[in-house]
């Protein structure tokens, strides 16, 4: 298996297709910046997670970490790859921006991924088009449980 590519019982535009889904449930009276993600465990169960705003701007949750957030509080450690779709709500569906994860979610996936395995999917647009990256290479240099 090469790396960055342990994905299981669902195919990358499948995932892509479900972070545009989550997407579609975005909390952002403010900024109308839309973010979706779908989270792919080892076993092939899939949590989806969308960005929620707070008027305070502060208690603000980023969509990769409410994905994280559900499956982890659900009992899930295992974790294949993610997919992040957003874009301005107005978006056309090839309109759509990459939209890669902050530092602060990529952070929190190397808390429970393996950065030379963990698949990070970046939408290209709305029909399943994306980019494909090992968390490795979008946090390089991490630090991690195995740094303590």
């Amino acid at each position: 298996m090469e790396t960055g590519e342990k994905m299981r019982d669902i195919d990358r535009k499948e995932l892509v297709r479900q972070a545009f889904a989550a997407r579609e449930k975005a909390y952002t009276p403010y900024s109308g910046f839309m973010v979706g993600a779908a989270l792919l465990t080892e076993e092939g169960r899939v949590y989806a997670g969308c960005n929620i705003e707070n008027a305070a701007y502060t208690p603000t949750n980023c969509a990769e970490r409410t994905a994280f957030f559900k499956a982890v509080s659900e009992g899930e450690r295992d974790f294949a790859a993610i997919a992040v779709a957003g874009g301005d709500k107005n978006a056309k569906a090839n309109d759509f921006r990459y939209v890669f994860p902050c530092g602060v979610c990529r952070q929190v996936m190397r808390e429970f991924c393996d950065p030379r395995e963990f698949t990070v999917l970046v939408a290209t647009d709305s029909v399943g088009g994306y980019t494909k990256h090992t968390l490795e290479a979008l946090l390089p240099h991490s630090f991690g449980p195995d740094s303590l």
